[in-house]
Order: C-alpha cells, then sequence, then structure tokens
C-alpha cells in the first residue's frame, strides 16, 4: 500500500488548495448563510469525476427558510462489484468569527506549514482530507468493491437537524446502504472518537409580578427568584454533579464528571435593538428565564438527570414564599459510544498504527456531534469520529489546521478504505 500513501502524499498542493477554497465560503450558523455555495464546490468537483451527486434541501427542518434553505450534498461512487460503503460525513457550517483574530478569518492563509481561518479545524480541514483521499484511493484502487460516500451537511453547529437528522430520517444512513460511517471531526490524528455523553438542554423560568420600580414592594421580584434557584445550584447541584464519574473514555478528563452550564440567563424586558438610544422602563421584573445545558453520563438515566433539578426546585419552593417556576424542555441526546471491536474502529487503528507507528487512543467526546443521529435515527452504530486537527482549535480565534496533520489523517482513511472495500 505503499503507492497508496505515496499518492495522497503527492496531493498535498491539491489538499491545501481545496481547504482553502472551503474555508473562504463563509457558512456561518447562524443564521446559515451560503450552504449551497459550499454544496455546490464539492458536488461539482465529485461530479466531474464521475460521481453521483445529490443536492439536498432539509425542507421543514429547524432553521430552514426560503432566505436560509439548509443545503446538503451527497456524493456517491459505486465499485467494480458489489460490497459494503463507506461514508465519510463532515458538516460545512462554521460558527461565529467572534473577536480577538490576528489573521483574516475566512482568508485561508497558509503559513507555518498551517491553513488559518473559521473552521480550518472544525472541520472543512477534515472534509477536504476526506475528499482528497477518497479520490486517491480511487485512482490506485479503481476495481474496489461497494461503494464510497462523501457528504457535506449542514447546521451540526446547532444540532444538526437541517443536515445529518435530515438525512438519516430520509434513510440515507440506513444499515442496508451504508455499513461504515467515518466524521472526520478535529478530535487529534492520533485519537479514534467512539462517541459522546449525553446531553439535556432546558429553560426553567421563574415568575413575579411586574410593579413601578421605584414601589419594588408592590410587585415580586422574578430576577431575585432566580437568585434563589443559582445559589441552591452553588450549594446542592454542582457538588452533586461533580461526584459523578464515568468508565467513558472522555477528554479531557475533567468531562469524566456530570456537567451543568449556564447558557444563558434574562429578565425584565427585552434587550432592545442595537440603535435604540433609550433608558429602560421602570418595572419590577415578572419573569426571568435561565438556559441550561447539562451534559450527562452513559451510567445516568435521563429520567434521573431531569429529577435533580425537579427536587432542587421544589425544595426552594418549600422555603421561598411566592416561589413559582416552570421546566421547559428544549432538547435531549441520549449518549451513544461505538464498541471498540467494530469493524470501522479496527480498520482505523490498524491504519493509525501503520502510519503514526503508534496504536490510537480511544477517546469519547464531551459534547455530541452528528454521531447522535447516525446511532439514534439511521440505527447505524458502525460509526466512529476520527480526523486532522486539534480539538482545542475548535470555536477559537485563530483557528488553524496542520497541512502534515491532514496528510497523515488522509493516509489513514486511504488504507482504511483499503481494509474495508479491497482487503475482505
Amino acid at each position: 500500500m505503499d503507492r497508496l500513501l505515496d499518492e495522497i502524499g503527492a496531493r498535498r498542493d491539491d489538499l491545501v488548495d481545496l481547504t482553502q477554497q472551503l474555508i473562504r465560503i463563509p457558512t456561518l450558523n447562524p443564521p446559515g448563510l451560503h450552504y449551497r455555495d459550499i454544496c455546490a464546490l464539492v458536488g461539482e468537483r465529485m461530479g466531474r469525476q464521475g460521481w453521483d451527486v445529490r443536492m439536498i434541501r432539509a425542507e421543514g427542518a429547524p432553521g430552514d427558510s426560503d432566505r436560509h434553505p439548509r443545503w446538503n450534498v451527497v456524493c456517491r461512487l459505486e465499485g467494480q462489484r458489489p460490497g459494503e460503503c463507506v461514508h465519510f460525513n463532515s458538516h460545512h457550517d462554521v460558527v461565529a468569527v467572534g473577536e480577538g483574530w490576528t489573521r483574516d478569518p475566512f482568508g485561508g492563509e497558509l503559513a507555518e506549514g498551517r491553513i488559518w481561518g473559521r473552521g480550518a479545524c472544525d472541520m472543512k480541514g477534515g472534509l477536504a482530507t476526506s475528499i482528497v483521499a477518497a479520490e486517491a484511493f480511487t485512482a490506485i484502487c479503481p476495481d474496489f468493491a461497494g461503494a464510497i460516500e462523501i457528504s457535506a451537511t449542514a447546521d451540526e453547529e446547532s444540532g444538526g437537524y437541517g443536515g445529518v437528522a435530515y438525512l438519516a430520517g430520509k434513510g440515507f444512513f440506513d444499515p442496508a446502504r451504508v455499513q461504515h460511517v467515518i466524521i472526520p471531526e478535529p478530535l487529534n490524528k492520533d485519537r479514534i472518537c467512539l462517541g459522546h455523553r449525553g446531553v439535556w438542554w432546558a429553560e426553567i423560568e421563574t415568575r413575579g409580578r411586574i410593579a413601578h420600580g421605584s414601589m419594588p414592594f408592590l410587585g415580586d421580584c422574578a430576577v431575585r427568584h432566580m437568585g434563589a434557584v443559582l445559589e441552591e445550584m452553588e450549594a446542592t447541584l454542582f457538588p452533586l454533579l461533580a461526584g459523578k464519574r464515568t468508565a467513558m473514555p472522555v477528554v479531557p478528563e475533567e468531562a469524566r464528571q456530570s456537567t451543568l452550564n449556564l447558557n444563558s440567563i434574562h429578565g425584565g424586558e427585552p434587550v432592545q435593538d442595537a440603535d435604540y438610544t433609550g433608558l429602560p422602563s421602570a418595572c419590577v421584573p415578572d419573569r426571568c428565564v435561565l438556559t441550561i445545558d447539562r451534559r450527562f453520563l452513559v451510567e445516568e438515566d435521563i429520567s434521573e438527570v431531569k429529577q435533580e433539578v425537579a427536587r432542587m426546585l421544589e425544595g426552594i419552593r418549600a422555603s421561598r414564599p411566592n416561589f413559582t417556576y416552570e421546566i421547559r424542555d428544549l432538547f435531549e441526546v441520549m449518549p451513544s459510544m461505538t464498541p471498540e471491536d467494530a469493524p470501522v474502529v479496527r480498520m482505523v487503528q490498524e491504519a493509525v498504527t501503520r502510519v503514526l507507528g503508534r496504536s490510537a487512543e480511544f477517546v469519547v467526546s464531551p459534547g455530541t456531534y452528528d454521531q447522535k443521529h447516525i446511532d439514534r435515527i439511521g440505527r447505524l452504530k458502525n460509526c466512529i469520529a476520527y480526523g486532522p486537527g486539534i480539538l482545542d482549535l475548535a470555536h477559537q480565534p485563530d483557528e488553524w489546521i496542520g497541512v502534515d496533520d491532514m496528510i497523515d489523517s488522509g493516509r489513514v482513511m486511504g488504507l482504511a478504505l483499503h481494509s474495508l472495500l479491497v482487503a475482505k
């Protein structure tokens, strides 16, 4: 397989150029910009090489609208004889740029052996790597069995419901159609990610009574009630979660416990537009809303996760006059973890060992990614995340991906394709 490894290395300049092209399309989510443009770029490239290309809009999915349609592309190449299908799935959306950049976030600059820009590691570098690896493989092994698929999908950064979830619901990840899935998320080139923790997002609302701000004793401040919630979380809930640990190999180490993030809080009158120059009105806030992001472990039951919060709030209500609240579920995802002896795990592990000279570390992601939909909706368990890029750089200013890392990961992907579609 030295020819395949050499071929992937020889495509270095093409890999850099493709990655730069992808970064230069600002697929910001929210609101969902330029999704069709990036899908067209991928589809036109693959179509010129004989791949079957399907452009799919997730009509009716959360976030989809005529102004910001949720576009996905799925490219498939059939082999010379029957066999299994290997699917590489990458999301094409990126998060907001944020502050602190010293380089053009959509410039795709090549410097210091790195390609810089928003989405470089998360995960346009992984998308480009899977494309170039597949192209090199088909050039060296044109008589392969089965099929290869490449997809670029929407909205992973906001739950994946306009992307992989939609496609899974349409049967694109049915185990009768696809047998192996590799998601090139940036978990580091010497790691194989087997799955992720679970998540429950919810809103907690406390209520009061509006009154004139000069006479707050005539009202009931919902923000003060929420203050009691925050105080009780610090006293009891956060210590409770810190004591829960998992046997899952979650990285980083601190994420092997249950966690709770207070995502946002708002009480009182709505935030005005940026060009509003007036002052707030003098009112006692009659509602306050806290959004929570609870990450839980495979050892935990989702019903107990929710009951912990409910019991805490009931305890506050029993001791605090006029305390009323409501909990509203936003969404939930169960933990997912592919077995270490699954076929795709074994083949990628063997490829990592050959390319890097050492075994890959098995890890679990602290946050969810699109494996959840492939597992829960598609009912396909033989799925992992493996790709180039350093996880800690995702969503950061001056995000980058190393070209050498992409070449190494591309070689791993190429060898895995050979093991699954030729050597079997």
